[in-house]
C-alpha cells in the first residue's frame, strides 16, 4: 500500500521530499515460499482465485481468502468468510490491525507483514508543459515534478488552492499519465450540484429511492470504475455525506441510493478544494478522518501572480487553443504587457475567460482587465488590422458598460457554441464545462433559438426541444 506524507511542494532551493510508505507480503510458509509483493493500492485481496491481488495456489486457500484494508488507524486484515479461517500471530481473528512483522496463516500458507517507508525527492521537471499544465516558473516545475512521481501510484491527491488556479488540470494530468488513462475520468463539481442530488451524483440511485427517480440510475463512483473520480470543490459536501465518502476511500464499496446491495469498485480519487481543510477540520465543518485519508499527497495550486513569469506562456497556450482560421492570433506588446501587469484574482481561468471573451468580440485583451496601453485609453480596440469601434455610452457607469459588453460576449458566445454542438444542448454544455440547467437558462434569457445558430432546432437529448 502507497501512502505519501508529510509534506507539501516547497517554494525553496532545495528539492521537496514526500514519505512514500508502502508495506509487503513476503510467503514464510507453504509452495511459493520466498516470493514477496509490495501492496498497492488501498484494498489488498489474497486467495486462490485469479482475481485476487496475490493469488496463492494452495488448496487450504479459499478462492478470496482475507484482504488488508488501510484506514486512518493503519493496517486492517479482515476475514473473508473463509473455509480454514484467517490467523494473526496464531490466534484467528475476523478482523484486526496489523503491526509490522505480524504473520498472517490461512491454510497451510504463512505471510510476514513488514510496512517500509520510502523518503523519495521531488525534483523540479525540466519541461515547461505537462499534460494539460504550462509553466516554466519554479512553482509549476515542481508540481510537474511531483505529479510525475505519482501518477504511476493510486494514492489519493488533494489539490488546493485558489479558484482558477488549475487544480482541475493537475487531476487530469495525474489521470493521463497514470496506468488508468484508458478508462474513465469522472468529474463530479461537489459546489454546483444541489444538496439533495450529490448524493445521487456520487453514489447513484435505484429506480423509485426518491420522487423523480423514475429510473435506476449509475453515480460516478460506479461509472469510473477503473479510471478516476475528480470531486472538485469537496469542502463544500455536506457533514451527512462525508461518512458515506470515508467508506468509498477505505473500503472502495458503496450502495445506490435506495439499495441494500453493497458494490465494489477499482478507482483512484483525486480531490481538489479554494478552502483551507485543514481550518474546516478545526471549525468542526470537516471530519478529520475523512480530511487524513484525503490528505495522502497535498499538492497546493499557485496563483498566477506568485507566477507572474508563466504568463506568457499561457497567453500563447490559449491563443493557440481558440484561434480560428490558418492564420494564428497576435497580440501587440502593449497588450501583453497590460496582461502582464494585471493581478489575475481569478488566476488563469480569468486569463483564459479574458482573451476568449476579447476575441468573441474583436477587441483588445487588455482593454477588459486594465486600462493599460494604447488600446485602453482610446476608446478603440486593435487586433491586428481588424479594429472595430467600442463606442462606450457616456450615459453610462462603469458597471452598466460592463455588462453591456458581457451580455454581447455571452451572446456570441452562446451562438458560436451552439452551431459548433450542433444544436444539441448536452453536447455544449460538456464543451464549455457548463451545468445544462445554467445552459437553458442562458439561452432563455437572450432568447436564442435555433434559427440564430443556422441549426433547424436547439435540441437537448434528454427530451426538451427548446426551439
Amino acid at each position: 500500500m502507497e501512502h505519501l506524507t508529510g509534506t507539501r511542494i516547497r517554494r525553496e532551493a532545495t528539492p521537496a521530499t514526500v514519505n512514500l510508505r508502502r508495506c509487503k507480503l513476503v510467503v514464510i510458509k507453504g509452495g511459493q515460499r520466498g516470493t514477496e509483493w509490495v501492496i498497492a493500492g488501498d484494498v489488498f485481496r489474497v486467495g486462490k482465485a485469479p482475481e485476487n491481488d496475490l493469488v496463492l495456489t494452495d488448496e487450504t486457500v479459499s478462492r478470496v481468502h482475507f484482504e488488508i484494508m488501510r484506514d486512518a488507524k493503519g493496517y486492517l486484515v479482515r476475514d473473508l468468510k473463509s473455509t480454514n479461517g484467517t490467523f494473526l500471530d496464531g490466534a484467528e481473528v475476523k478482523e484486526a490491525y496489523l503491526r509490522g512483522g505480524s504473520v498472517i496463516g490461512l491454510g497451510a500458507c504463512e505471510l510476514k507483514f513488514t510496512p517500509f517507508e520510502e523518503r523519495i525527492e521531488i525534483l523540479p521537471s525540466e519541461k515547461e508543459r505537462l499534460g494539460e499544465m504550462v509553466g516554466r516558473s519554479p512553482a509549476m516545475r515542481e508540481i510537474f515534478g511531483l505529479v510525475e512521481k505519482i501518477a504511476p501510484t493510486d494514492a489519493t491527491v488533494l489539490i488546493e488552492g485558489e479558484t482558477g488556479t488549475g487544480k482541475d488540470m493537475i487531476a487530469r494530468t495525474l489521470h493521463q499519465l497514470s496506468p488508468r488513462h484508458a478508462a474513465p475520468f469522472i468529474v463530479v463539481d461537489c459546489g454546483a450540484v444541489a444538496g439533495t442530488l450529490i448524493e445521487s451524483e456520487l453514489f447513484g440511485h435505484e429506480k423509485g429511492a426518491f420522487t423523480g427517480a423514475i429510473a435506476a440510475r449509475q453515480g460516478a463512483f460506479e461509472l469510473a470504475s477503473g479510471g478516476t473520480v475528480f470531486l472538485d470543490e469537496l469542502g463544500e459536501l455536506s457533514l451527512d455525506l462525508q461518512p458515506k465518502l470515508l467508506r468509498v476511500l477505505e473500503q472502495r464499496e458503496f450502495r445506490r441510493v435506495g439499495a441494500q446491495k453493497t458494490l465494489k469498485v477499482d478507482l483512484r480519487i483525486i480531490a481538489a478544494t479554494r478552502k483551507d481543510l485543514r481550518s474546516e477540520v478545526e471549525k468542526g465543518k470537516f471530519r478529520e478522518d475523512l480530511y487524513f485519508r484525503l490528505n495522502v499527497v497535498p499538492i497546493t495550486a499557485p496563483s498566477l501572480r506568485e507566477r507572474r513569469e508563466d504568463i506568457p506562456l499561457l497567453i500563447d497556450a490559449i491563443l493557440s487553443r481558440l484561434s480560428t482560421g490558418d492564420a494564428p492570433t497576435h497580440l501587440s506588446p502593449a497588450t501583453r504587457d497590460a496582461l502582464m501587469a494585471h493581478d489575475w484574482p481569478g488566476n488563469v481561468r480569468e486569463l483564459r475567460n479574458v482573451i476568449e471573451r476579447a476575441l468573441a468580440l474583436g477587441a483588445d485583451p487588455s482593454m477588459l482587465v486594465a486600462p493599460i496601453g494604447e488600446g485602453g485609453r482610446g476608446g478603440r480596440a486593435s487586433t491586428g488590422g481588424h479594429a472595430p469601434t467600442a463606442d462606450f455610452d457616456p450615459q453610462l457607469s462603469f458597471r452598466d458598460a460592463k455588462e453591456k459588453w458581457n451580455d454581447a460576449f455571452e451572446r456570441r458566445y452562446l451562438t458560436w457554441l451552439l452551431k459548433r454542438s450542433e444544436g444539441n444542448i448536452s453536447k455544449a454544455a460538456r464543451t464549455a464545462d457548463m451545468d445544462r440547467k445554467y445552459l437553458h437558462k442562458l439561452l432563455r434569457k437572450y432568447g436564442i433559438t435555433g434559427g440564430e445558430t443556422g441549426e433547424a432546432g436547439v435540441v437537448d437529448p434528454d427530451g426538451t426541444d427548446d426551439n
